[in-house]
This record gives structure tokens, C-alpha cells and sequence, in this order.
């Protein structure tokens, strides 16, 4: 019988059988993987096979053999990821936010290839883990690669910037005017990617949400502000701006009961400062961005802590719970 053009891929094949139908519990036998091969128009003997698994394994490929007469065979061992490595990454797709449905649903297929099909199954039943919402812009992944291009060539970007309407439609801000900027990072915070840059025109660095970024360009044009990044810590930065929400940076005084240490140091890390006040409460000093979503977040937190400096922004916070009690009264 003469060869098909295929048997020149027969050693390609065998690699993509092994991965696809075989694991430590699911090994192949000479005679099904004979046969596997000819419905891709492959012809083997036992002798070649021998001879093939060999030069895989020389080659580098983790393949084992099972000597058994009831269920011998050959699998594939060690792979790029293993299973519970593949299911953290599958998860991680899943809960992200930024990530549309569309997307999550092909990354995880591409994932799923990484395993043998009854592994992949394993990895399908961890998809449907909880109803997370996604965001809708399938652009995110271009815009991603344009700031990473950005930041490798030095230079700086232009897009529009968009922002919800109660109709549920994306309204460009400013009339659709392009913001340009000078990308120093991206930053994940409050379950959505950010950008942080410096805009030349405000002399000041800020962030924007990557997923509301539209029509983003790479400019031919250099990078500035790069003395505002010289001292610059990005895990500082998002630490104190709550939610990624600007407002004007102060230094505040939190006196806290001692069971909220724990709260307090995972918001502000493991550096700050924790004084002692008596045998129930301590105090720290923290820089933060003086927004409403700090007042959000100091309320969530309960009684067990309480602003005490300063007292400007003591009072701007007694304002805010004011108004909110309001709306109840």
C-alpha cells in the first residue's frame, strides 16, 4: 500500500494522540494507537511504534509505559501545566472581570487542549463555578497590547475615553476629545485593569479603567513626565486610592479596635505604622486619596474605627454619612 502524504506527520501525531487521549489513568496500548493513527491515513507497526516512542522520549517528551496486559500502554507524563496548575488558571479567567464572557469561554477551551479530554472535562465542571459579570469590551486585549507596545517603545498614546449613560450605552467623555498620555504602568485593583499615566496638560499622573479605553493608538511621539515616576510605587499608589477613585492625598488618623489589625493591614500592607493606645485600641497614620470611596470603605468597616485627623476631612466625612442618613429619614 502506498504511503500518504501524512506519514511524514507521523511522529507529530502520535505526540497530539498521547496528549489528547492519555493520562496516569487512561494509558493507550500499541494496538489502539495503531489505530488512532489510521483514521488520520497513518500507517504503523508495532516495531515503528517502539521505535517512535523512543525518539520522543530522546527528545524530550515525559512519555511512560504501563506494562500490564489488561491495561498497558503508553501516556503522557509530566506536561507544560499540571491539572490543579490549570484549574487556578481557569478560575483566575473566570473571576476576572475584565475579561469578557466571549473570551473567558476560548481561553479556558485553549486551556482545556493543555490536558488529556478526560481532564479537560475536570477543568469544565470549575467554569461554571459562580455567574461573575464581565465586562463587554472585546477590545480590552488590543488596548492591553498597545499600552505594552507603549511602554517598550517609549512613547506615548492617544484614545477616547467612554463612561455608562442609565440607557445602558457608552457615551464618549469630553465630546469624544482623545486624551493623549505617557503610559508608565498597568496595575490590577478593585477587579479591574488599570492604567497609570502621565498627562502633560495636568502635570499630575492619573489612571484610567482599560476597558472604557476606545480607538487607543500608538503615537510617534516620546514619552514625558518621567521624573514624576522616578520615585514612583505603583502597590503604594493603589493602596491609597480607594477603587482607583482620585481626590486629594492626606495623611489621616485611624484609631481602631484591636481586633481590626488585620483589616488594616491588608488595606495598607505590613508597613504601616501601629501605635498602641490602650489595652483595646491602636492608631495609624496613613496616606490616602480623600474620596468618597474612602468614606465608603471607612463605613463598610464598621464602628471598630474611627477617623480622629484631620479635622477637615473629619468633618467632610460626617457630611457624607449625613447625607446618606438622609435618605432614610
Amino acid at each position: 500500500m502506498a504511503k500518504s502524504q501524512n506519514q511524514k506527520l507521523k511522529l507529530l501525531y502520535i505526540v497530539n494522540i498521547l496528549r489528547e487521549f492519555t493520562d496516569e489513568e487512561h494509558p493507550i496500548s500499541t494496538q489502539k494507537l495503531i489505530e488512532k493513527l489510521e483514521e488520520y491515513d497513518v500507517l504503523a507497526e508495532r516495531k515503528s511504534i517502539y521505535d517512535d516512542m523512543e525518539q520522543l522520549k530522546n527528545f524530550g517528551y515525559d512519555i511512560l509505559t504501563v506494562k500490564s496486559k489488561v491495561n498497558g500502554g503508553y501516556f503522557m507524563g509530566e506536561r507544560e501545566f499540571e491539572l490543579a496548575e490549570l484549574k487556578l488558571l481557569v478560575d483566575a479567567v473566570q473571576a476576572s472581570k475584565f475579561i469578557t464572557l466571549k473570551k473567558s469561554n476560548a481561553m479556558i477551551k485553549k486551556l482545556e487542549n493543555m490536558v488529556s479530554k478526560y481532564d479537560a472535562g475536570k477543568l469544565q465542571r470549575q467554569v461554571y463555578v459562580s455567574n461573575r459579570i464581565k465586562t463587554i469590551n472585546e477590545s480590552i486585549f488590543y488596548n492591553v497590547d498597545v499600552i505594552h507596545n507603549s511602554l517598550q517603545s517609549n512613547t506615548k498614546i492617544s484614545f477616547q475615553y467612554f463612561e455608562w449613560t442609565i440607557d445602558k450605552k457608552m457615551e464618549l467623555k469630553k465630546e469624544g476629545e482623545l486624551y493623549k498620555v505617557s503610559p508608565f504602568a498597568l496595575t490590577f485593583n478593585d477587579e479591574n485593569y488599570y492604567l497609570v499615566a502621565y498627562d502633560s496638560t495636568g502635570d499630575k499622573i492619573k489612571h484610567y479603567r482599560v476597558d472604557k479605553i476606545k480607538n487607543i493608538k500608538l503615537l510617534n511621539e516620546a514619552r514625558e513626565g518621567v521624573q514624576n515616576f522616578k520615585s514612583f510605587d505603583i502597590a503604594t499608589y493603589s493602596g491609597r486610592t480607594f477603587g482607583m477613585y482620585g481626590g486629594k492625598e492626606e495623611i489621616v488618623t485611624l484609631f481602631c479596635d484591636n481586633n481590626m489589625a488585620g483589616v488594616m493591614i491588608d488595606r495598607f500592607g505590613k508597613d504601616i505604622d501601629i501605635r498602641k493606645r490602650d489595652e483595646n485600641k491602636f492608631s495609624i497614620r496613613v496616606n490616602v486619596a480623600v474620596s468618597r470611596q474612602f468614606f465608603g470603605w471607612l463605613a463598610g468597616v464598621g464602628s471598630g474605627v474611627v477617623l480622629t485627623e484631620p479635622s477637615d476631612v473629619k468633618d467632610q466625612y460626617k457630611k457624607y454619612l449625613e447625607e446618606i442618613i438622609k435618605q432614610y429619614q
